[in-house]
């Protein structure tokens, strides 16, 4: 079993876009795939048509070994994709995991599902915290949706310190361009500019498209809204890449 995890301390990136379409994609591709919503607002579960939960397992249980993270997968209305709901317990995930230190929780947690599913997909809240470093420790590969800005660039390089700082692995973070838009010279000027601050850039990227905006509207992947768009191209592509990197 293979994890991946979408991560980056900013939001509003096309982060969750990108898990979801991914984990989509793998699953469809016939890799049995497990989508972990980690963070408390939700969007990834919105996305794929589920409402955040609220009355299930809470997060402080999981912490403290009351309850298998089993118990918390849900059915995707896709094949080979399964889901954990987001909760609003989530949002005390740093807390908890401080409280009641929680070294190495999240490998533990997920250890069990090797037997079930060939990729699990994290979709991450954007923070360096607790949490944050045990999903950089227990990801085989972690990719970075960054928009072509001067800012995002910054942000990107505070990832890669914090990982360094933290000993977790900076060779595992994967930084990709997300919501590319041709009619800006800054995008245009970081889309065509070697790889020097993005070192590890994977080739692919994702344009800002309307298709991916219809996500909140239609509640499914870009492919099941139009599979020949521009946005749904760059996914199938990404994917493509994302699966010969992390070997699923």
């Amino acid at each position: 079993m293979r994890v991946i995890a979408f991560h980056n301390l900013k939001g509003g990136v096309g982060k969750t876009a990108a898990a979801v379409n991914i984990a989509y994609l793998a699953g469809q591709s016939g890799v049995p795939t497990l989508l972990w919503d980690l963070d408390a607002q939700g969007a990834a579960s919105w996305y794929l048509g589920k409402e955040p939960d609220t009355v299930g397992e809470k997060a402080s249980r999981l912490i403290k070994g009351k309850t298998p993270v089993g118990r918390m997968i849900t059915t995707s209305d896709y094949s080979n994709l399964d889901l954990i709901l987001a909760h609003p317990s989530f949002r005390n995930l740093d807390v908890r995991l401080d409280q009641d230190g929680g070294k190495h929780a999240l490998r533990k947690w997920l250890a069990p599902l090797s037997e079930s599913y060939g990729l699990v997909v994290l979709d991450c809240p954007p923070s360096l915290s607790r949490l944050a470093e045990q999903i950089l420790e227990t990801a085989d590969h972690v990719f970075v949706p960054t928009i072509p800005t001067w800012l995002s660039l910054n942000s990107w390089e505070q990832l890669l310190e914090f990982a360094k700082d933290k000993k977790l692995g900076p060779e595992k973070l994967h930084p990709f361009l997300s919501m590319v838009d041709r009619r800006k010279r800054i995008h245009q000027q970081i889309l065509g500019a070697d790889s020097g601050q993005l070192p590890s850039r994977l080739r692919g990227f994702i344009p800002y498209a309307s298709d991916v905006e219809k996500m909140g509207e239609a509640r499914c992947p870009v492919e099941l809204i139009r599979s020949n768009s521009p946005a749904a191209h760059a996914y199938r592509l990404l994917w493509k890449e994302i699966r010969k990197i992390a070997r699923t």
